[in-house]
């Protein structure tokens, strides 16, 4: 059928674009009757209920749905991309939600969901989401960001721009169980004090003001095996100016206690001189490129050198993956 391959979302019809293939389509409802046995389709007739916007982040939408009269054999989502084509998603008959991927930051979407009887389109509902905008988490402060707003003009305009203050690189100097501790530099420019702001376990925002000098902090109250994201602020004045931001996942709770014994033992076999002073250390982990199914991955050893690395994460489903990785390697594609 042609509406697997063209669709009329034409922009100008603001209310529903599609509701002009439906009318073309009711002859043919004449014809199947004919076909299928009658008292299938009519009598049983499927009614989508309304589709809502169940979460959002800066490029996915994800969409909820309630079939009050069904069943429908499948679902079909139509939406235009950021360019303006037609995307179309098909979706299984007995699910009741879907995840919109690859859309674009700050960006309003018509969605419309389409529900199928074989290849025929019975009911169509729609609604229109905007997508999260880029700032990761602008964290706990909508009313302090008010603020910043205001005191933007009791500042004089021009002092921020002229020296403007960079932050750069967020990085971990150390990680217990129970905290961690990160550092950061200030190439140019300087900042009155820095924030940091992150979700503690339960969800909740934190914010811990930094003094300006500073170029470390320890982050206290954290919970084992967690990951956090960090986001640091550089402020001149209440204002942010700058921002970088980091993941990180805390120690487990048991290594500590097991270690100590181990440690004995190695003393004895390995010449005390080669562990410590050959400290092996590992510089940035970064994404040198992404597919749909794959992610190319590049690191630095700035200092000394490792037997071999070990990545691991989890995979869609939830399982634990490790890829071991030759010590001379610098890179790797997660397939």
């Amino acid at each position: 059928h042609s509406h697997t391959h063209h669709y009329p979302l034409s922009t100008t019809a603001a209310a529903e674009p599609e509701e002009l293939m439906l009318p073309s389509e009711k002859p043919q409802h004449e014809k199947h009757q004919t076909e299928s046995p009658a008292s299938e389709a009519p009598l049983v007739r499927a009614v989508l209920g309304e589709l809502k916007v169940s979460s959002v982040t800066p490029n996915s939408v994800q969409l909820q749905w309630t079939v009050p009269e069904g069943p429908f054999d499948s679902f079909m989502l139509q939406y235009r991309d950021t360019q303006g084509q037609p995307q179309a998603l098909p979706i299984d008959g007995s699910s009741d939600s879907v995840t919109v991927p690859g859309l674009s930051p700050s960006q309003r979407y018509r969605f419309h969901l389409y529900g199928l009887w074989g290849r025929k389109k019975i009911d169509h509902v729609s609604t229109e989401a905007v997508t999260g905008t880029e700032e990761p988490e602008e964290l706990p402060l909508p009313s302090e960001e008010q603020k910043y707003e205001t005191l933007q003009t009791d500042t004089p305009p021009f002092d921020a721009p002229l020296v403007r203050a960079v932050l750069e690189e967020l990085r971990v100097s150390s990680v217990t169980p129970s905290s961690v501790q990160l550092q950061w530099t200030v190439p140019k420019g300087s900042f009155d004090s820095f924030m940091l702001q992150y979700r503690d376990a339960q969800g909740q925002p934190q914010a811990l003001p930094v003094d300006g000098e500073s170029r470390s902090v320890t982050v206290p109250g954290l919970s084992p095996s967690h990951r956090y994201r960090f986001h640091l602020y550089g402020l001149r004045g209440r204002k942010k100016t700058d921002r970088v931001s980091i993941d990180i996942i805390t120690a487990s709770e048991e290594p500590l206690p097991s270690e100590e014994p181990q440690q004995e033992k190695p003393k004895t076999e390995v010449p005390t001189s080669e562990a410590l002073p050959a400290r092996a250390v590992l510089g940035e982990l970064r994404v040198s490129s992404v597919t749909p199914n794959s992610v190319q991955l590049k690191w630095s050893v700035p200092e000394g050198s490792f037997d071999s690395f070990m990545l691991q994460y989890r995979d869609a489903q939830g399982q634990p993956q490790a890829l071991p990785i030759d010590g001379g390697s610098r890179s790797v594609t997660v397939p």
